[in-house]
C-alpha cells in the first residue's frame, strides 16, 4: 500500500538485465494489424452477404431503419460505465466484432447447419423452426461471446468486474442486431415490393415495430448474461480456477436459454410473442436494469470507502474521496474545469476521476487477497497519472465537494470561524491592519 510521500517513482527494468525481445506475432502492431484486418473482410464480406438477400435498395432502407436504436443503445451502456469508463478501443472493437465477425458466423453456420438438417430429415419446415430454436441461439450467443472473452483475457485491466461484462457484452450484441435488423428490414422491404404492399400495414412496418420498437434490448439482454458471468469471475481470485471457468460458462446458457424461449415464442400460439413479450423478457430486463444500476452504486461506495486510505498518507486531499463516490460531484468538478481553464482541464480531471476510481479498485481487490502479482506496480502507475494532474484536478474537486457535501452539524468554536469549511472569508467590519508606528 501507498506509504511513502506523495513522489511516486516509476518501476525500473526487471532483475536480470534487459528485457527479453519479443517475437513478432507479440508486437502490438502486429496484433492490431492483424484484428483490424479481420474486422475488415468479415465486414465486407457480411456487406456482401446482405446486399445479395436484400437488394441495393432493400439494403439501404434497411441501414436507414437500423441504425435509429444504435445511439440510444451506446449511449445506455455508456452511461452505466460512468463510474470507470472503460477506453472507446474496447467499445469500437466490441461494436465492429458484433457487427461484423459475429454476424458473419451467424449468418454462415446458420444457413449451412438449417441446409444440413434439411436434407437430413426431408423437412425443410421442421428445419427452419429447430435451426431457429435450437442453432441460432447457440451458434449467436457463442460468436458473440467471443468478443467478451477477448476483452476479458487482453484487456484484463479494463475488465475489473460486472459492469464492464454487461458493457462489453451490451456493446457487442447492439452491433450484432444492427447487422441482423438491416437484413430483416431490407428483406421486409423488398418483400413489400414484390406485392406491392406500403404504409403502416406493410411488412416493413411491422417487422420494424418488433425489432426496432418492441424490442431494441432483446440481443443486449441476452449477451448481457455472458458479460455479468465474465464479470462475476473477474472479481473472483485468481486461484478459484473452476469459478472462474464455470461463471462465464454458466451466464453463457442462460443467454442460449432466454434466446432459444424468445425466438420460439412465434410457435407458442397467435399470442405467444406478446406473451413471452410481457411475462418473461421485460421482467428480466427490468431485473438485470436494477442489477446494474445496483452494482454501480456498490462501485461509487467502493471508491468512498477505499480513498481515504490515500488521503491519510498524503496522495488525495481530505475532500477527494467524497467528491470521487458521488456522480453529481464528479460532473461538477469538470465543469467548473471547464469554465476556469478550458477543455483540457476538464479532460484532466476527467481522467483524474478514472484514474482514482481504479485505484480504488485495484485496493480493494488487494485487501480481498484478490490482486494479482503485479498489484504494487500498477498502484504505483495509477498514483503517478493522480500526481501528474493534481494542481488541474484538486481545485475542481475541491469545489464539488464543497457545493455538494451535506450539512455536518458540529459545535462553535469559542473563537470567530469564517467560511461554510472554516475556510477565512472577508468579515462584515475587517479587523483593523496592524502598524508598529502607532503609538
Amino acid at each position: 500500500m501507498a506509504t511513502v510521500p506523495p513522489y511516486p517513482t516509476h518501476p525500473g527494468p526487471p532483475a536480470g538485465g534487459a528485457l527479453r525481445h519479443a517475437h513478432w506475432w507479440q508486437k502490438k502492431w502486429v496484433r492490431y494489424g492483424a484484428l483490424i484486418t479481420l474486422l475488415t473482410l468479415s465486414g465486407l464480406v457480411i456487406l456482401a452477404l446482405v446486399r445479395q438477400q436484400t437488394g441495393t435498395e432493400g439494403f439501404l432502407v434497411g441501414l436507414g431503419l437500423a441504425v435509429l436504436p444504435v445511439p440510444l443503445l451506446i449511449a445506455a451502456f455508456r452511461w452505466l460505465d460512468r463510474v470507470e469508463p472503460g477506453p472507446w478501443r474496447n467499445l469500437l472493437f466490441a461494436f465492429a466484432w458484433g457487427a461484423c465477425a459475429a454476424a458473419l458466423i451467424a449468418i454462415v453456420a446458420n444457413s449451412f447447419a438449417t441446409r444440413w438438417i434439411a436434407t437430413a430429415t426431408a423437412d425443410p419446415s421442421s428445419a427452419d423452426t429447430l435451426g431457429a430454436t435450437v442453432i441460432a441461439p447457440i451458434v449467436e450467443e457463442l460468436a458473440k461471446a467471443a468478443a467478451v472473452l477477448l476483452v476479458f483475457l487482453f484487456r484484463r485491466r479494463d475488465f475489473t468486474g460486472i459492469v464492464d461484462g454487461v458493457v462489453i457484452a451490451g456493446v457487442t450484441a447492439t452491433g450484432f442486431a444492427f447487422t441482423e435488423n438491416i437484413l430483416y428490414l431490407g428483406t421486409a422491404f423488398g418483400t413489400d415490393q414484390l406485392n406491392g404492399e406500403g404504409g403502416i400495414a406493410s411488412v416493413t412496418a411491422a417487422t420494424f415495430f418488433v425489432r426496432v420498437i418492441m424490442s431494441p434490448f432483446a440481443h443486449p439482454l441476452f449477451t448481457v448474461l455472458t458479460g455479468i458471468g465474465f464479470g462475476i469471475s473477474a472479481l473472483s481470485a485468481e486461484r478459484q480456477h473452476v469459478r472462474r471457468v464455470l461463471l462465464p460458462l454458466s451466464g453463457l446458457l442462460l443467454a442460449m436459454g432466454m434466446h432459444a424461449i424468445w425466438n420460439g415464442s412465434s410457435s407458442f400460439g397467435e399470442y405467444g410473442f406478446f406473451a413471452v413479450y410481457a411475462a418473461f423478457m421485460v421482467p428480466a430486463f427490468g431485473l438485470l436494469t436494477w442489477l446494474v444500476i445496483w452494482t454501480r452504486q456498490r462501485e461509487l461506495k467502493t471508491v468512498r470507502e477505499e480513498l481515504p486510505a490515500y488521503a491519510v498518507t498524503g496522495w488525495l486531499t481530505p475532500a477527494e474521496p467524497y467528491a470521487l463516490g458521488s456522480m453529481r460531484a464528479r460532473r461538477m468538478a469538470r465543469d467548473y474545469a471547464r469554465h476556469h481553464a478550458g477543455r483540457p482541464a476538464a479532460r484532466a480531471v476527467s481522467q483524474y476521476e478514472a484514474y482514482a476510481t481504479s485505484l480504488a479498485f485495484l485496493r480493494q481487490r488487494g485487501r480481498r487477497g484478490r490482486a494479482g502479482a503485479d498489484f504494487a506496480v500498477r498502484e504505483r502507475e495509477l498514483l503517478a497519472e493522480l500526481w501528474r494532474r493534481r494542481d488541474v484536478a484538486r481545485p475542481a474537486l475541491d469545489h464539488a465537494a464543497r457545493a455538494t457535501a451535506p450539512p455536518v452539524a458540529v459545535a462553535a468554536p469559542p473563537w470567530p470561524v469564517y467560511g461554510a469549511y472554516g475556510y477565512p472569508t472577508t468579515p462584515t467590519t475587517p479587523y483593523p491592519s496592524y502598524n508598529p508606528y502607532r503609538t
